[in-house]
């Protein structure tokens, strides 16, 4: 196969943005899966683990159809081969400090999962952007097949996102339930705090039947008085 020509080039480097996310993800969801306690969270972050794996390995293949390398960042000439060594080295290397660094987050089980969900949420809107700027770019040059394929990633990641979305205001009340007394929590609420305005108004205000009664009052009193003036 000849030299990629500037339109491969361009979309080789947005694919190569994408790989390397991708592979940094791998990384951080194996940390991410070892901490997860939660079943049904734990089940979801494997199953995204074999997506991402599965998306690399697609961005890939599709890199060497346009006659570039897979390599995580764009390379064309001698300086840019340069500088995506560096990088890439670079991008190994945070990748691998990202399962120590992430095992000491939050100070419970659910503060940790919570954590990592919120950076899970925000890598996957960073993945969305990513794929629809390879998907417009392709469609925008005529390139069908590389639309496509990141078309079906992107769709993937918003179903990801999605899961995400729900489970973050899930582990958040457990992180309240783990880490904040009862008590506390009940405090907090709109109704008890109405309950402790009811309490510590209750000797200066009249209740509802103390006042329905009065008013009674008034009005017979009323109807008395106007029954002897007409006498």
């Amino acid at each position: 196969m000849g030299e990629p020509n500037t339109r491969d080039l361009k979309l080789v480097q947005y694919l190569n943005e994408a790989y390397g996310k991708e592979k940094e993800l791998e990384t951080a969801l194996q940390a991410h899966i070892s901490m997860t306690t939660k079943a049904p969270y734990k089940k979801r972050l494997q199953q995204h683990l074999k997506e991402t794996k599965g998306h690399a390995r697609e961005v890939e293949r599709r890199i060497k159809q346009l006659g570039g390398k897979a390599e995580g960042t764009p390379g064309p000439g001698p300086v840019g081969e340069a500088a995506s060594a560096v990088t890439a080295v670079a991008s190994k290397a945070v990748a691998a400090a990202q399962g120590p660094l992430h095992a000491l987050r939050g100070t419970g089980e659910s503060e940790k999962m919570l954590k990592n969900a919120k950076s899970e949420y925000s890598n996957e809107f960073e993945e969305i952007a990513t794929y629809t700027a390879i998907e417009t770019l392709a469609e925008t040059v005529g390139d069908k097949d590389t639309a496509r394929l990141a078309r079906g990633i992107r769709r993937e990641e918003e179903r990801m996102a999605k899961f995400l979305e729900g489970q973050i205001p899930q582990l958040t009340k457990s992180v309240a339930r783990e880490e904040i007394p009862a008590a506390e929590r009940r405090r907090s609420t709109p109704r008890a705090r109405r309950n402790r305005a009811s309490r510590s108004n209750g000797s200066s205000a009249p209740s509802s039947s103390a006042r329905r009664t009065t008013s009674s009052r008034r009005s017979t009193g009323s109807r008395r008085a106007s029954s002897g003036s007409r006498s």
